[in-house]
This record gives C-alpha cells, sequence and structure tokens, in this order.
C-alpha cells in the first residue's frame, strides 16, 4: 500500500488533487459526500470516472468557488489551508464540514499534491457555526439554532440590535412561542415542522420582548448536517423589519396624499386651463381653491371698471366681505393694494392688518378679516397688463403657508389671471395654451459651480401649433443637479396642460427620491393611477458637479449624445423602461457614467433628431457632430444648443423641438 493509497484510507472524505486541482484520487466517503454515488467514481480501487476532472467541478455551483480557492491557496502557499464547506450529501440535509487542504509529495512519483479531507469536528461543532455567524451579522441577521429531539432554541448571535432581542442564549421553543402574537404562532411552528435542506420563504410574525413594544420579525430555516457523521439542526435567521414597516406605512400615507395633492391640483390647473367664462373661472376658485391649500375659506375679488366685484365660498360669509364689494383699487387697504401692485400678500391676524393698514382701522368690518385667522392674498394679475383681481384665503390662526405652497399658489394664480385675461379678451383657446407652455418652461439654475447649462425650445409651425416638449434643470438637496427632457404625446391643448403638470409632478418627486429611476418609477405611477389619456417619454440624469458622475435613466426617450473636447462624440441608449403613464408597475432601471472635464451631454426631443427625410439614426449622428464640433472650438453651452436647434429647424421639422445641454468646465 502506497503513501497516497494511506491517505484515501478512513471513513471521512478525502481526495488528492494535483496543484492544478485535477482529481488524482477520492475515496468513496468524498463520493457520497458529494452526492455521487460510489459506483459511479469507484472503477477498481480508484475513481475512474473522476480521475482527471477538476475536483471544483464535483461540487455544487454555490460551493464550487469556495472549494477551488481552498485547493489554489493551499497549493500556492504551500502551506495548510481550512474552510467550512457544504457537501450536498445524498438525500438528506447538506453537511457543513471543516475541510482541510494540505500539501504532500507522492513518494512514488515525488509530484506535489494536495491532499484534501474532512475533520473530525464532532468535539468543536462551534468551529463550525463561526462562518454562519460572522455572515448574518455582517447582514443584520440574527442567527439561531433549533434541535427538534429536545424543543430548545439556542441564540447563536448575529447583529447586537437584534441579539439583544433575546438575551436567554438558550431558551425552550415554548417560551419563544409565548412571545409570538397568537395570530402567528401557528406560522412559525409550520416553518419549523417543514424545514427542508433548501432555504426556506421568508415567514413573518409579530414578536414581544421582555423590555420593548412589539416588533415585525421574519424568519427562514434550513436543515443541516453537522460535519461528517455528526446531528442534524435546523438553523434559522431572523431579519426585523419594525422600522422598515413604520418607514412603509409612513411612506404609503405620504403617497397617498401626495397623490391625491397631485391630483386636486392637476384638475385645478386644467380646469383654469379650460375655463371659457368668468363664471366658470370663479366656480372652479371658490370650489377648489380652500381644498387644495387646507385653507378655512376663500374669496375673488375681480376688477370692473376700478372696481372690485366680490364672491366668496362657504368658508367666508357674504356679509364679512360685503364691505369690499365696490370698493376701489385705490382703496388704502390690503386686497386693493395687493391687485394694484401686484404683489402678493400674508396676514398674520388682525393687529399684523391694522399695524400695515392703519387707514383701514376706519372701516371696523375690514379688521375683522385679520381678527382670528391668517390671510393669505395672491393677485392675478398679467406682467404689463392691467391689474385683474386677485383671491384671498383664509387659515386658522397662527398658521403659516410653506415657501412652497405660496410658490405654487402664485403659479395658479397665474394660470387663473391668463384664463381670465384670455376670457376678457375672447382669444383663441390655442394661443392660451401657448402662452401657458411657454410661462411653464423653467428658469434654468445660474452659476453652477462647474457646470453650463443652456435650453433651447421652439414650437412646431413656427408658434401657430403647440406641443407637449419639456425640460427641467433644478439643484437637488445633495448638491447635485437633475435634469430632464420630454416629450408629451400631442400638439394641443391637453399636451401643453398635461406637459406643465407631469413636469411638476417629477420635480416635487426629486426632491424627495433624487435617483433619476426611482422618480421615472413613482411619476410612471402616479399617472397611470391617474389614467391619463395621454404618454410620454422621457429622459432623466442626476450629475456630481463635483466628480462629474452622471446616472442616468429614459423612458421611452430618444437616446442621449456624449460630445467631447477633442471633436468626437457617442451616442448612449440609456437603460429604463417604456413611455410615462402606460404600464403599471414598471421599474426604470439606471446607468452611470462619468461626464469628462469640458465634455458635454446633448439632450433633445425627437423633433430635433427625426423629420420628413431624416432617420433617427441620421438626425442622431448630425447632432452628435454638430455639438462636438461646437465643443472642439471652444463654444459654450448656450451657443452648442443654438447650434443644434438651428439645424433642426433648418430641414422644416413639423414637431416641436427642445434641447438641453450640460457642458462640465
Amino acid at each position: 500500500m502506497d503513501a497516497s493509497d494511506e491517505l484515501l484510507r478512513g471513513d471521512d472524505p478525502a481526495a488528492l488533487l494535483t496543484l492544478e486541482g485535477a482529481v488524482r484520487g477520492l475515496n468513496a466517503a468524498m463520493a457520497t459526500a458529494l452526492g455521487r454515488p460510489a459506483e459511479q467514481c469507484l472503477g477498481r480501487d480508484l475513481a475512474e470516472q473522476c480521475l482527471g476532472r477538476d475536483f471544483g467541478n464535483l461540487w455544487p455551483a454555490s460551493q464550487r468557488m469556495s472549494a477551488e480557492s481552498l485547493v489554489a491557496h493551499a497549493a500556492r502557499t504551500k502551506t495548510v489551508a481550512m474552510r467550512v464547506l457544504d457537501f450536498p450529501g445524498r438525500g438528506g440535509a447538506p453537511i457543513a464540514c471543516l475541510i482541510e487542504a494540505r500539501p504532500v509529495k507522492d513518494p512514488a512519483s515525488d509530484e506535489q499534491l494536495v491532499w484534501v479531507h474532512a475533520l473530525d469536528a464532532r468535539n468543536d461543532l462551534a468551529s463550525l457555526l463561526i462562518p454562519f455567524r460572522m455572515a448574518t451579522r455582517a447582514a443584520n441577521l440574527c442567527l439561531w439554532m433549533y434541535s427538534p429531539h429536545d424543543h430548545q432554541l439556542e441564540w447563536l448571535g448575529g447583529a447586537p440590535a437584534l441579539a439583544a432581542l433575546f438575551p436567554d442564549p438558550t431558551v425552550s421553543l415554548s417560551a419563544v412561542m409565548s412571545a409570538v402574537h397568537p395570530d402567528d404562532r401557528e406560522a412559525l411552528r409550520r416553518l419549523l415542522r417543514s424545514a427542508s435542506t433548501q432555504q426556506s420563504r421568508w415567514v413573518r410574525y409579530r414578536y414581544l420582548p421582555p423590555h420593548d413594544g412589539w416588533h415585525q420579525l421574519a424568519a427562514q430555516t434550513r436543515r443541516i448536517q453537522l460535519g461528517y457523521g455528526g446531528p442534524e439542526r435546523i438553523f434559522g435567521i431572523v431579519r426585523d423589519d419594525t422600522k422598515q414597516e413604520k418607514r412603509k406605512k409612513k411612506a404609503q400615507a405620504a403617497l397617498a396624499a401626495e397623490r391625491q395633492r397631485a391630483k386636486d391640483i392637476a384638475d385645478f390647473s386644467s380646469a383654469l386651463i379650460t375655463a371659457a367664462t368668468e363664471q366658470e373661472l370663479q366656480q372652479i376658485a371658490l370650489t377648489r381653491l380652500a381644498a387644495t391649500f387646507g385653507a378655512s375659506g376663500a374669496l375673488l375679488a375681480l376688477v370692473d371698471e376700478g372696481r372690485l366685484r366680490i364672491s366668496t365660498d362657504a368658508g367666508i360669509a357674504m356679509w364679512e366681505a360685503d364691505v369690499m364689494h365696490g370698493m376701489s383699487l385705490d382703496h388704502p387697504s390690503a386686497l386693493p393694494e395687493a391687485i394694484r401692485t401686484g404683489k402678493p400678500q400674508f396676514i398674520r391676524d388682525r393687529e399684523d392688518y391694522i399695524r400695515r393698514w392703519p387707514h383701514a382701522a376706519q372701516y371696523p368690518r375690514l379688521g375683522r378679516l385679520g381678527s382670528d385667522y391668517a390671510t393669505s392674498i395672491t393677485p392675478l394679475s398679467e406682467t404689463g397688463n392691467q391689474p385683474l383681481g386677485a383671491w384671498l384665503v383664509t387659515y386658522g390662526s397662527g398658521y403659516r403657508p410653506s415657501q412652497d405652497e405660496m410658490t405654487l399658489m402664485g403659479a395658479l394664480a397665474d394660470l387663473a389671471g391668463q384664463a381670465l385675461g384670455r376670457i376678457r379678451l375672447q382669444q383663441a383657446r390655442v394661443e392660451l395654451a401657448t402662452e401657458l407652455q411657454q410661462t411653464m418652461l423653467p428658469t434654468l439654475p445660474e452659476h453652477l459651480p462647474g457646470l453650463e447649462v443652456a435650453a433651447r425650445y421652439r414650437p412646431s409651425r413656427d408658434g401657430l401649433d403647440i406641443g407637449g416638449d419639456w425640460y427641467d434643470a433644478f439643484v437637488l438637496p445633495d448638491g447635485a443637479v437633475a435634469l430632464e427632457i420630454g416629450d408629451m404625446q400631442g400638439h394641443d391643448v391637453g399636451a401643453a396642460a398635461l406637459m406643465g403638470k407631469w413636469r411638476s409632478f417629477m420635480r416635487g418627486i426629486a426632491a424627495l427620491e433624487p435617483d433619476p429611476g426611482a422618480v421615472l418609477t413613482r411619476t410612471n405611477e402616479l399617472l397611470v393611477t391617474m389614467a391619463p389619456e395621454r404618454f410620454a417619454s422621457c429622459t432623466m440624469l442626476h450629475l456630481d458637479p463635483r466628480d462629474g458622475r452622471v446616472t442616468g435613466t429614459s423612458a421611452g426617450h430618444v437616446p442621449l449624445l456624449y460630445a467631447r473636447k477633442d471633436g468626437s462624440h457617442s451616442i448612449r441608449e440609456l437603460p429604463g423602461g417604456p413611455v410615462l403613464g402606460v404600464v403599471p408597475g414598471t421599474e426604470y432601471r439606471e446607468e452611470t457614467f462619468t461626464l469628462d472635464e469640458d465634455g458635454a451631454l446633448v439632450m433633445v426631443t425627437d423633433g430635433v433628431v427625426e423629420g420628413p427625410g431624416l432617420t433617427l439614426e441620421a438626425g442622431l449622428e448630425r447632432a452628435g457632430t454638430l455639438a462636438a464640433q461646437a465643443l472642439h472650438d471652444g463654444l459654450h453651452a448656450e451657443e452648442i444648443a443654438d447650434r443644434v436647434l438651428d439645424a433642426a429647424v433648418a430641414v422644416d421639422h413639423l414637431d416641436d423641438v427642445a434641447v438641453l445641454v450640460i457642458r462640465r468646465t
């Protein structure tokens, strides 16, 4: 009997390998442990079918890399290496064994080999559990071991916060069950009874520790044999979902409120845009103002020949507002002044009212408007036009609207002012929508450190038609810059209205959820819920000006152009998903890359790169070449945007077009 035969004797799994990991021999125990019948791997004295095969390929896929690295370490360093590996076993639980790889020499051929064998750990089972404990701790989980024979659970540690929920290291199953919510006990018992050799599904249950409130836990089990010939145990991992559940419920409530508020604002905006008469406008304002802004009452004042015409909702009695009906626009009080100057006013209480408008003390009923509530007045005037009117809302005493709320109210008042002006001038609905679309185009941020941003928009048919193309760029709370460009289906009033609303939705969502994929996912979810009659394509980027890191996603939009200083360019097809507002449950994927210094990204709508006689591929190539050449010529973002837009208009595109350029300086 030679030395190699001696190394393969015994009841424990063993194998002899070349330094490259090829099988020179293995015993029946190793063949069985690897789930391979002895008759498959043992011809005469050796495993004829396994000879010369890669040892790692005999292991299950989940253990293959660990087995190969163990052998490679022993072969490379000429030292002993140990690792806990799971044998698949034959028809039973996987076997967790401490495997040793040791360099040896074949005395017959003087060849260097690696002897791999399972160590007897029956007197030191704790050594087999160390890797499991380390893994669960790193994953912020807790590990326990259950013995079905004596109905005992042993807590093996893990994340400190989770381990603190189970102060006794060993506890009976009945004691654990007594702390589980009665409605969840049977599910936990079934989990233990049905523990299989495969990882189970997560089972959730409520648990009440000795010195804390209810926790929402989740457990997962697997049956494992400890060591070759050792005992079987059920192992479980525990996850604490308490905080996650609270966050989820809070987020769901916030999302529901956000959806409702977004719908209210969308309905308000749409109604203002489509109002055809002053009666409609009055009805829209008085029925929606207080509800949209959480106010207690609302009042609408319109200017007729220099005097106020007042109407109110149920929150402000008409007898309270009668004193202002017919009031001259020159009157020295709050409402006429706001209309006359075009400046919004916020009045905290009656004292604030009398202090700022002392002449109003001569009119006691005017003073009542500020006695027990706060008042906000927003003019409906349009720039350069005669004063049109204002709306006034009242809040409970001590209330102070946020800056965002005041801005939104001002935006809606602008819509109302535009609608009223067009109604009085009897102008066409298309012109109203065109003006609305122009006012909705955002103001780009100025003086961005290390960045230049420029945008261009041109409606189709030289401004006589309207469309739904939009762009936006704004600074996020973390200092990064969000950029988006999109194209709403259609060229009519509805497209312009929805364009403005959808862009506002995305900006609001991005303030809370800056990742582009998450913004498009939540926007799509909101839009599908609202069941719009249109859809839109969009590209959104998140750019960190400090290092040029860009994260982007696309909702069925045309590709992104990347122009470089050397005059080259590339076309980036961003990952993402379908257009917005169509497919529910869509998760928009992201891609991250770096915008080099003096490089530029060019975002366009399809009207820029596609048209009569111009394919999308040719249009993208032309726009990319123009942008790259402009960058190579030393032009700034504004000039790059002009070149791309002018080229698109020159080929008589019928669609409206938008261009957004971001250049890293």
